[in-house]
């Protein structure tokens, strides 16, 4: 699991039938600082209504994901696991994240 930032929506016009009607988004994997990026931004598949400028949590563990959703033979690899609401700082405090859609 990683703590991502969603910067914005994926369009496919050609898909696995598995992921027809699923929303795809572009998210940047961040740092343990929850702010540095760690990585390139990776495609996830969203059941969870996230929305670009939204900090989330992904997994790319495809075989648990698949058995969550009930998915069978489906390639996919990154997804959505929740919405991160605040996130602490260096100090330990929280730090609330607005969302807005």
């Amino acid at each position: 699991m990683q703590v991502a930032l969603v910067l914005g929506n994926a369009i496919s016009t050609v898909k696995h039938r598995s992921l027809e009607n699923v929303k795809l988004l572009v998210c940047q994997p961040l740092g343990a600082d929850g702010k540095s990026r760690d990585g390139s931004p990776v495609i996830v598949a969203d059941y969870m209504g996230a929305g670009a400028g939204e900090t989330v949590i992904i997994t790319s563990d495809g075989a648990a994901v698949r058995e969550l959703y009930g998915l069978q033979n489906s390639p996919l690899r990154w997804t959505v696991l929740g919405l991160v609401d605040d996130m602490p700082d260096a100090s330990g405090s929280a730090q609330t994240k607005g969302i807005e859609r």
